[in-house]
C-alpha cells in the first residue's frame, strides 16, 4: 500500500486502456499483452478505470474482473491504483473495498458528475470516502468531464487528511498545476499531470510524473522523457518532446469525434498487436480506413525513435 510518509510516488503512471472483446468481456490475452509490455517499459504505476479505461462505460461485474485479473498479473512489481468515480458514495466505497481485497495499492476519485457540487460539498464528500474506505486515495481533477475543479484552496483542506494522497490533474491548466507545485513543496503529497503534451514542463517545475495515455502504446518514450525532466536534460527533453506531439497530434485526431482520442490509442495498440480495439458503448471502433491512416502515421513516428 502507498503510505503518505513514504510519498510522493514518483514517474510514469499508466492510465491502463481496458481490453475488451465485447461490451461484458475482457480480453485477458490482451490485457496480460498490454501489463507485460507497459511493465518491461518502465513505469512506475498502472492506473485502473480512469478516462482512458472508459470507466464510465462499463459494468461493475466488468471493473471487478479487470481489477482482479490485473492485481494477479501484476503482483507486486508495480503500484496498482484503481479509478472509483462514482456519482453514488456507496458505489465508490464498495469497489474500494473490492480493489483493497485484490492487493491494490490505492484508489482514485474524480468529483461526483451529473449534479454539480460546491467546493465546500466537495470538501464533506471526500472526507465522508475516505472515512468508507482503507486504501488512500488519490484526488482526480477532470473538470472537462464532471464538469467542476477542485479548487486550488479545497485541494490544500483536503491534503490535510492523512488518508488523500496525492492529485491527478486533467485540467491542462499549467496556472492551477503551477500553484498546487508552490503550496506542496517539500510536502508529501504527489502531484501528477494527465495531459502527455505539458508533462516534462511541470516534472522540470517540480511535478511528480505523468499519468499518460500513450504510455499504454510507448511506455519507453514517455520514461525516458520524464528522467530527462527529472535531470534537465534539455537536449533530450526537445527531442522526446517533440515525439510526444506528433503522437498527440496524428495518432489521436482522425476523425472528428470526442472518442478520437481513444479510439486511436485503442487501435495503434491492437495494430502492434498487443490487444483488441474493441471500443465499448456507445463508442465503435474505427474502419479499415481509418487505420490505415494510423498504420502511416504509426511508421512515421517509429521511424523517428531512437530510445
Amino acid at each position: 500500500m502507498i503510505q503518505k510518509h513514504n510519498n510522493p510516488l514518483r514517474g510514469i503512471i499508466v492510465p491502463l486502456v481496458t481490453p475488451l472483446l465485447n461490451d461484458n468481456v475482457l480480453d485477458f490475452e490482451g490485457l496480460d499483452n498490454l501489463i507485460t509490455h507497459v511493465i518491461k517499459g518502465g513505469v512506475s504505476g498502472i492506473f485502473l478505470l480512469g478516462t482512458t479505461g472508459e470507466a464510465q462505460n462499463l459494468s461493475y461485474e466488468l471493473r471487478r474482473k479487470l481489477i482482479k485479473a490485473t492485481c494477479e498479473k501484476v503482483g507486486s512489481r508495480v503500484p496498482v491504483l484503481v479509478g472509483i468515480s462514482d456519482t453514488c458514495i456507496d458505489e465508490s466505497a464498495r469497489l474500494a473495498a473490492y480493489a483493497a481485497r485484490c492487493g491494490a495499492d490505492a484508489v482514485v476519485a474524480a468529483p461526483p458528475y451529473y449534479y454539480i457540487p460546491g467546493q465546500v460539498e466537495l470538501i464533506q464528500y471526500y472526507t465522508r470516502l475516505v472515512s468508507k474506505i482503507d486504501l488512500p486515495l488519490f484526488l482526480y481533477n477532470m473538470p472537462a468531464n464532471v464538469k467542476i475543479y477542485i479548487e486550488h484552496q479545497t485541494v490544500l483542506e483536503l491534503a490535510e487528511n492523512p488518508k488523500i494522497i496525492g492529485l491527478k490533474d486533467s485540467s491542462a491548466n499549467g496556472v492551477y498545476f503551477q500553484k498546487l507545485l508552490y503550496s506542496f513543496k517539500n510536502k508529501p503529497f504527489t502531484l501528477f499531470v494527465g495531459p502527455e503534451e505539458m508533462m516534462a514542463e511541470m516534472v522540470l517545475m517540480g511535478g511528480h510524473g505523468g499519468v499518460n495515455g500513450g504510455a499504454n502504446l510507448y511506455p519507453e518514450l514517455y520514461v525516458k522523457l520524464y528522467e530527462a525532466a527529472l535531470t534537465k536534460n534539455m537536449e533530450v527533453i526537445q527531442q522526446l518532446q517533440s515525439l510526444v506531439m506528433e503522437i498527440s497530434n496524428s495518432l489521436y485526431t482522425v476523425g472528428k469525434y470526442g472518442s478520437s482520442y481513444l479510439k486511436g490509442l485503442k487501435t495503434a495498440l491492437n495494430l502492434k498487436g498487443i490487444c483488441s480495439d474493441y471500443m465499448s458503448e456507445p463508442f465503435n471502433k474505427f474502419e479499415q480506413k481509418e487505420r490505415n491512416i494510423l498504420a502511416d502515421r504509426m511508421e512515421t513516428i517509429e521511424g523517428k525513435m531512437i530510445l
